[in-house]
Order: structure tokens, then C-alpha cells, then sequence
């Protein structure tokens, strides 16, 4: 498995050299925000904002916007700190919902504070996403995080209500993924777009891009859940599972595996029991499938780029994203 880090390196370099000092920005603005909602609060949230990933949402709103000149620079930087906020605040409550208690391989706040301080935490991380892009004075921006905050609450509601329910559709599955997790990714291109005055029809087009990477990396995320190593995940196989997730390499293997449709997933109750059910996922060739289905979103996010006037520095380096969601599995 390729380093996530190592292709975000590359984008980097690809991309300019502006995005390194907007980056660079955008992390110390990140640690400002932490800091300054009293001693408990901000050792909680800063800790969840340093445990940081890849950054590829703010890394989508800075491609977006594409070369520096133009760019509101601070609705860049303010659009890129947002949409960190809004994710980490999403992790935060979603630790409370499942009682995780690791993520990146760190204990959570749930884990290490309780409950209420982790809603806290993830309610502070929340408004302040909030209140950085309102500052910034965009209206349109703050509409964008607004459709996608929203969608994120449906998301997470659907996915409560099909816990278990292995007969879920596909088109079911599909949309939650829509709605959890790629109407991020899509309203973080909408805001770097914004950010660089882009007409309408461009910012839809980015928007779409980013709506796009994002399905396909769910659906991939959602295959190393199965197959992915704890080293790698930061978590362990079949955690899904053992939430009641159901994603699409299960319902895949459902249809491929008569004995698997026949299984009550509350039964699923222990680690060794979902490790014993990604073994078998694994074994009806569910995953490559899957596989399949997220490399053929990829292929058409970078192929609705093409109608796109786009400086030839930003496509590459917006095509070695949804390559990197991709590199995933590699």
C-alpha cells in the first residue's frame, strides 16, 4: 500500500510552489482556533486537529482555486480551515456514536474525556468552521458548507437507520456515501472556485470533480475496513462490521454468497468474529468489484476536468488527487 503521504507530497510539487506557503497558512490558522476556547476545550480539539490526516480537503480548496493570482487569498485560507473544522468535528461526534476507541491509531476524545466533552469538542470545531468562513464575507461560500453540513447529518441518520441491514441497496449505500462523506469534498472545490472568482458553471464543474473523488474514496475506504492492515488503517478489520456499518463490499458478497445473506450481522459481536466474516467477504472476489466500481468514478471525475479551462500545473495536480484515492489500495 502506497503512502498517502508520499502522493500528497507529489501534488504539492506539481501543483506550485504557492501551495506549500498557503498550506503552511492554513495550519497555522488551524492552531489558532484551537487554542483559543478555554484550556480543556482546546487541548481536546487541537489534539483532534494535530492527529490532522492528509489534509485533502483543504488541499482540494487550495487546487481548485488554481494559480494565486485573483484569488481572494483570505476566503482561500478561510475556505481550506473550514472544511478541516467541519471534518474533524465530524470524526469527534462520530467516535461518541460508535464508542471508537482509537482513531489514527490515537485514543479518541470519547475515549480519553467522556462523552460530553467529546460532543463539546466536536460542537467547538463545528462553529468555528463556521465563523472563519462568515469572516471571510462570502455568502455563497458559507451556503456551500451549509449544503454539506447539512447532507453529513442526513448521511449519518440514514447510515443509524440501515445499522444491520444487510438487504440495503447498492443505490441506498451509494447515496449515503454521497451524502457523509463526498459533499465535503464537493463543497471544498466549490470554495476554492469561489475563492478564484470563477463563473458559475466552473464552479459547478469543480464541484462535481470533488463530489465524485469523494464517492470513490468511501467506497475504497470501505474495502480497507475489510482488507486494509491495522498499520495502515489505524484501526482494526471489520470495525464496520462491527458498528453495524453496512457498506458495499458486504452487500457485494451477500449476492455472491447465499450462506453470507443468510448471516444476522448483530451476531458479528466480536473482533475475531469480524475478522472471521472480511476473510470471507474477501474470498467472493466482493472487493475487487468494488474496486472496480470506485477506479471507474475516478476515471470520470478526471474526465469531466476536460471541458474545463483549467492552467495546466492545476489539472495535473487535481488529477494526482483522484489518482491518490486510488494509490489507496496500491
Amino acid at each position: 500500500m502506497t503512502s498517502p503521504a508520499a502522493h500528497v507530497g507529489a501534488i504539492v510539487e506539481v501543483a506550485g510552489s504557492h501551495i506549500p506557503v498557503l498550506l503552511a497558512r492554513v495550519e497555522e490558522r488551524l492552531a489558532e482556533l484551537a487554542r483559543g476556547h478555554g484550556p480543556e476545550l482546546a487541548e481536546h480539539a487541537g489534539a483532534t486537529i494535530a492527529a490532522g490526516g492528509k489534509r485533502l480537503r483543504p488541499l482540494l480548496v487550495l487546487l481548485a482555486a488554481g494559480p494565486p493570482e485573483g484569488a481572494d487569498e483570505r476566503l482561500l485560507v478561510a475556505g481550506a480551515c473550514a472544511v478541516e473544522l467541519v471534518h474533524s468535528a465530524t470524526l469527534v461526534h462520530d467516535d461518541v456514536l460508535d464508542a471508537a476507541p482509537l482513531r489514527r491509531g490515537l485514543p479518541t476524545v470519547w475515549s480519553q474525556a467522556g462523552p460530553e466533552l467529546a460532543i463539546a469538542t466536536g460542537d467547538l470545531l463545528f462553529s468555528r468552521a463556521f465563523a472563519e468562513l462568515a469572516a471571510a464575507g462570502s455568502l455563497a461560500a458559507v451556503r456551500s458548507l451549509s449544503r454539506a453540513s447539512s447532507a453529513l447529518a442526513e448521511g449519518e441518520l440514514l447510515q443509524r437507520q440501515d445499522a444491520w441491514n444487510g438487504a440495503v441497496a447498492i443505490e441506498r449505500y451509494l447515496y449515503r456515501c454521497e451524502l457523509k462523506t463526498a459533499r465535503l469534498f464537493e463543497a471544498s472545490c466549490e470554495l476554492g472556485a469561489l475563492a478564484a472568482a470563477r463563473d458559475a458553471d466552473a464552479v459547478a464543474a469543480l464541484g462535481a470533480f470533488g463530489r465524485r473523488i469523494g464517492i470513490a474514496f468511501q467506497l475504497l475506504d470501505d474495502v480497507l475496513d475489510v482488507s486494509g492492515p491495522p498499520s495502515a488503517t489505524g484501526k482494526h478489520r471489520g470495525t464496520d462490521l462491527l458498528d453495524g456499518t453496512v457498506t458495499l463490499p458486504l452487500i457485494l458478497a451477500r449476492e455472491r454468497d447465499r450462506k453470507l445473506a443468510a448471516i444476522d450481522l448483530r451476531s458479528v459481536s466480536t473482533p475475531a468474529a469480524a475478522i472471521e466474516l472480511c476473510d470471507r467477504i474477501e474470498a467472493s472476489g466482493a472487493l475487487d468489484d468494488a474496486r472496480t466500481r470506485a477506479l471507474a468514478i475516478v476515471a470520470e471525475a478526471k474526465e469531466g476536468l476536460a471541458a474545463l479551462e483549467l492552467d495546466e500545473d492545476q489539472r495535473s495536480a487535481l488529477d494526482l488527487v483522484a489518482d491518490s484515492v486510488v494509490a489507496r489500495q496500491t
